[in-house]
């Protein structure tokens, strides 16, 4: 969900937004997926495609089944070191993974969020027990852990964590004395920064979205948050109604700058309208991106009765859809250099 992936510089990045609404018809499932990255992509995340579109779920589904789906497919994306999630979590200033998810039943308002983890495999799932199994709704740091271990969910020793690429981009932040956004291309020495260089960047921040045949909605995130970070760091991906939320109108999963997206209450904001003003959802998340920095925010969205929105103002971000009756969305770029699919 999640930053979204930009790149190049000297490029005009306009807000661009993918809607569909699904056709009104007894049976439906919308399971929804999106994932950034940036012009430069690496192959191998490309492939990684066949992962995005997922089969709709069953008519009769609980909601609590839903739940379970939309987690399935967010852990999917953590076990994938592809994305800054899970394995592929970036590292903070101190080379460690602090990693964070959330996630939301817009139905009953319950929700449940992690942040500082560096030993769960799956911090969605974690997530999840916080919401089920605590009085409360976000643990963190050691009492996040200890919660793991206490729920027996699985735990890895920390280098699992750790790979060769992230420890690369580590390397790239320190020499250019800079928090960034994974995959932001290296700035040469003489060279300070500019905003078109922190542009040109591949988000790998994770999210689901989804509704059921009878308007359930849910939504989750999950992320390894900024390369460099500082230790302690809590970005927009836990804290509801920033980078996730879902009610009774909408689910929302956002990406982007953490620190933008949560003075903006982006996920949130988009709900209100919807809810306080009448808008659509597609002239809610329009509103709400066109109102954050440029190159700063995506997210992907899906109403109750089908309408699914995929706005983003950076260059490009990673985004899938699909319906149970088999309709599904793929795409990366701007609609005008999209190399979306549908079938």
């Amino acid at each position: 969900m999640q930053a979204v992936g930009q790149a190049g510089s000297g490029i005009d990045m306009e807000s661009e937004s993918s809607v569909r609404h699904a056709e009104a018809r007894p049976n439906l499932g919308l399971n929804w997926c999106g994932y950034e990255i940036g012009l430069s992509a690496q192959i191998d995340r490309r492939q990684v495609r066949s992962h995005w579109i997922l089969p709709g779920s069953s008519p009769a589904i609980r909601p609590d089944e839903r739940l379970s789906d939309e987690c399935a497919q967010v852990r999917g994306l953590e076990d994938c070191p592809h994305f800054n999630a899970g394995v592929g979590s970036v590292l903070t200033s101190a080379g460690t993974v602090e990693m964070e998810a959330c996630i939301m039943d817009g139905n009953t308002k319950q929700c449940g969020a992690v942040s500082g983890l560096s030993t769960v495999v799956n911090p969605v799932s974690l997530a999840r027990l916080v919401m089920h199994n605590t009085p409360h709704v976000y643990l963190g740091f050691d009492g996040a852990e200890a919660f793991a271990r206490a729920q027996g969910v699985e735990t890895a020793d920390t280098g699992h964590f750790v790979t060769a690429e992230n420890v690369e981009r580590l390397k790239q932040a320190r020499e250019a004395h800079r928090v960034q956004i994974d995959f932001t291309q290296p700035v040469a020495p003489h060279k300070a920064p500019s905003t078109e260089d922190e542009g040109d960047s591949r988000i790998g921040t994770v999210g689901c979205v989804a509704v059921d045949c009878d308007g359930n909605l849910a939504a989750a995130t999950s992320t390894g948050g900024l390369v460099n970070k500082m230790v302690g760091r809590i970005g927009d991906t836990p804290l509801i109604g920033a980078g996730t939320y879902a009610n009774h109108l909408c689910a929302v999963s956002a990406t982007g700058r953490g620190e933008a997206i949560i003075r903006a209450t982006v996920a949130r904001d988009v709900a209100a309208l919807m809810e306080y003003k009448g808008l659509s959802l597609k002239e809610a998340a329009s509103y709400v991106i066109d109102r954050v920095p440029k190159s700063s925010v995506g997210l992907i969205a899906v109403s109750a009765d089908g309408e699914f929105v995929m706005p983003f103002n950076t260059r490009g971000m990673f985004r899938a859809c699909a319906t149970e009756d088999g309709y599904s969305e793929i795409g990366i770029w701007h609609s005008g250099a999209d190399s979306s699919d549908q079938q």
